[in-house]
């Protein structure tokens, strides 16, 4: 491929490998089958094969130091020595014992996870986890004290950068900002605003940009995405200080600000006022920030245009997107511009090629991270020398486009007639909570503190060889159906055998909560390699709504009705709310999102409706992620809160009031949307507190939340096995928070990432931790 005449940029491309080739790389390292030295080789091929498909792609601006072993915001706080006392590290290089403890924690010198070099005997917890900004990818949040010092303590940028050099590619160093790092991170102890720490941090920085100049780095781009955001004074002084700072010490470093998942809004002022040679703005979520920063940005400042959309699959209109920005770029050098994606590509798949099963139709108006690329090289010709130099390909552009928007298999007139039926009654339940609770305490008989888990039981190899076997035709449907219910039955024994309250079914016939339910409804599509990086190494591949959704068939019951039968203790039914459905999908964009929410609702009410009928007394209906989809700015929350919480209650509310309506939300700081959980009016919600000692219930007991909660009490996202005096302590807590009578003991998450090894004890441990609760309650 020719090199094209404007410079084109990726700010950064999936590190997992077509093949998932780092997954497989960790999780060997991390049970002892292979040595650090193999995983540091791995990872090296990986990131070889990613420089040179961008250099082969006509990606001029190749990043450098995007890839990482587990996540991008950990390694900078490695990198910066951010390192709480209790993992061990005195100083000098972090060894990868040190780093994976803080991603997973560990089981200290008998855990195998830690190549048996825990830090601590007794083990330490991972950092806590939560989603970065509005994307389905997780990121370790960074815990700093007031007295915290920072010092350079990972090579790994300047190695990256020197690592594609000697492959002859010089590329672009990514570097978290600071600014953005520490507005991420966590104060320990609370009083002080990480960014006050600004001043100690920069001086790290400035280390790493010098070093970086000596190897002969020219260009450096320094991600703020905290520009999308609603800053105070403090961080936006913070940004002029550290740039004017990178500007006078490191004049010879050129540094691309990148900015995305929204626009600069009220930011314009601060970002075009920083000392910095380009920066990136994404035109996708804010297209109309285009004209006032081409009018207002320096005229020796290079912009780049991040045009394509980095989150979403689908094949861009590049005509459209041509006639929108010539006009306005039209005076403008060449050496100006370039072009990019909105973000990052990490959070799309990685090739459309790799989907031979797909409905052709669909699989033409697809483009994943390859794809991409050449989108990009297609529009920097475009504007370089001209529409007719690619005048076949901008065609064939125009026809995906249009093909899509015409088909049928996207438009179901009975799906929009049954939208325009909803009426207001059908988004609330009978009786208010009150009512409801005493009917169902009734009708349940529970103990105080009652004991559940969250849905999903461990997805063993067994599991997972069976279910790939059945695909491949390798095991018939009557034994694959037979194998599940063994499983299923024992698990249900299982828990009846170690005294929990509250049933689930185990989820063994799932193979993810969303492309379950998915599979089982009109208007969505799933792949076999389209995978995405969740956190660490695990990886998901989203499920694709390409048209209007409905429920063809009931899609739980009959796994429910089996597995209640096998106990006379309540068994849960289990299903994904509409809200979690839709963001945890690539969804549709020739109509609103909130359109395409309450169609989902509607399939998911349908069920819940059919659930009740077949005399189930628990309905859970997660909504994990919720919170996840919140706009950035804080004046646009009330208008998606609104909808969400409205295809919530349109998808729970068809029930009577003895039924009791669970939800479970991860990962969420709940605190400024404490009105929208209560409009849920969800009987029971599960969240997860474990990681922040129970601090996420402050919100609950400021805001007078009354109906009834779970705090998770061991932490599911690591490897460790919590002890019973753990547990106890957190609950201890939880009950200075809240009533015992609001109060269920429940992990963190679902089990299905775990293995049994960890999650029979843990919940042995639950159980007895609830026990010995009662006794002294």
């Amino acid at each position: 491929m020719s090199i094209p005449t404007v410079p084109v940029a990726t700010l950064g491309v999936p590190r997992i490998g077509r093949r998932r080739e780092l997954k497989a790389a960790l999780e060997s390292y991390w049970s002892g089958k292979t040595s650090a030295a193999d995983l540091l080789e791995a990872a090296k091929k990986l990131r070889a094969a990613n420089w040179i498909e961008q250099r082969d792609r006509g990606i001029t601006k190749i990043p450098s130091n995007d890839f990482s072993l587990y996540d991008h915001v950990l390694d900078t706080a490695v990198m910066v020595g951010a390192i709480p006392k209790e993992y061990g590290w005195t100083g000098g290089e972090v060894p990868l014992d040190v780093y994976f403890a803080m991603a997973r924690g560990n089981q200290g010198d008998h855990d195998s996870a830690a190549c048996n070099h825990g830090p601590h005997a007794n083990g330490v917890a991972a950092l806590e986890m939560t989603k970065w900004f509005d994307t389905n990818y997780h990121y370790m949040v960074p815990e700093l004290s007031a007295d915290q010092t920072f010092e350079l303590c990972s090579t790994k940028p300047l190695g990256e950068f020197r690592e594609a050099a000697a492959l002859g590619i010089r590329t672009r160093p990514v570097i978290l900002g600071p600014v953005t790092f520490l507005k991420l991170a966590k104060s320990r102890g609370g009083g002080f605003n990480p960014i006050s720490l600004l001043p100690r941090l920069i001086t790290v920085y400035v280390q790493l940009l010098q070093q970086l100049s000596q190897a002969g780095a020219r260009w450096v781009q320094i991600d703020e995405p905290c520009l999308a955001l609603d800053l105070d004074p403090a961080e936006r002084i913070g940004l002029e200080l550290a740039y004017q700072r990178f500007s006078t010490t490191v004049p010879d470093i050129n540094i691309m600000l990148a900015t995305y998942f929204g626009g600069l809004g009220d930011n314009l002022e601060t970002a075009l006022a920083l000392p910095v040679a380009g920066l990136h703005v994404d035109l996708v979520r804010a297209p109309e920030q285009l004209e006032p920063v081409s009018r207002l940005s320096r005229k020796d400042q290079i912009l780049s245009l991040g045009l394509i959309d980095g989150r979403n699959v689908w094949r861009a209109d590049l005509p459209a997107i041509l006639d929108h920005i010539r006009p306005i770029v039209a005076g403008w050098p060449l050496d100006r511009i370039e072009i990019a994606p909105s973000c990052s590509l990490l959070h799309v798949p990685i090739d459309v090629e790799l989907e031979t099963g797909l409905d052709p139709d669909l699989r033409s108006w697809l483009s994943f991270s390859i794809q991409k690329m050449d989108e990009l090289t297609l529009l920097a010709d475009a504007l370089g020398a001209g529409k007719d130099v690619v005048s076949k390909e901008l065609q064939a552009s125009a026809a995906a486009v249009q093909s899509r928007a015409s088909s049928l298999k996207v438009h179901d007139p009975l799906v929009e007639g049954r939208l325009l039926g909803v009426t207001e009654t059908m988004r609330h339940r009978h009786s208010d909570f009150a009512t409801r609770q005493e009917l169902q305490a009734r009708k349940l008989g529970l103990p105080s503190f009652p004991t559940t888990t969250i849905g999903s039981f461990p997805q063993t190899a067994q599991v997972r060889k069976a279910r790939a076997d059945h695909a491949k035709g390798e095991l018939s449907y009557i034994d694959y159906q037979s194998f599940l219910e063994r499983e299923t039955a024992a698990a249900v024994r299982w828990q009846e055998e170690i005294g929990l309250d509250v049933l689930v079914h185990g989820e063994f016939e799932r193979n993810d909560m969303v492309q379950y339910f998915g599979e089982q409804l009109s208007g969505f599509a799933f792949t076999r390699h389209a995978w995405v990086q969740s956190y660490g190494s695990r990886y998901v591949r989203p499920p694709i709504i390409f048209g209007d959704v409905s429920r063809p068939r009931p899609m739980t019951v009959a796994w429910w009705q089996y597995a209640q039968s096998l106990t006379q203790k309540p068994m849960k039914g289990m299903l994904t709310g509409p809200v979690t459905i839709l963001n945890w999908s690539f969804v549709r964009d020739d109509i609103p999102r909130n359109e395409t929410c309450r169609q989902i609702a509607l399939a998911i009410r349908d069920e819940v409706i059919d659930l009740e009928a077949a005399e189930a007394a628990m309905i859970q209906i997660d909504e994990a992620a919720l919170r996840e989809g919140l706009p950035l700015r804080k004046s646009d929350w009330k208008t998606y809160l609104d909808w969400a919480v409205d295809c919530f209650r349109l998808a729970s509310s068809g029930v009577g009031d003895g039924t009791q309506i669970h939800t479970h939300m991860c990962y969420s700081e709940f605190n400024d949307i404490l009105d929208a959980i209560s409009a849920m009016d969800a009987d029971v919600i599960s969240i997860e507190t474990s990681r922040s000692k129970m601090e996420l219930l402050d919100a609950f007991r400021t805001h007078k939340y009354l109906n009834e909660i779970g705090p998770g009490v061991y932490d599911i996202h690591s490897p460790r096995v919590p002890a019973v005096g753990e547990m106890i302590d957190l609950m201890t807590l939880a009950r200075e928070r809240l009533s015992d009578t609001q109060l269920w003991i429940n992990p963190d998450c679902g089990l299905k990432t775990r293995g049994w090894e960890e999650v029979r004890p843990a919940l042995v441990n639950m159980v007895e931790a609830a026990r010995q609760l009662r006794t002294v309650a």
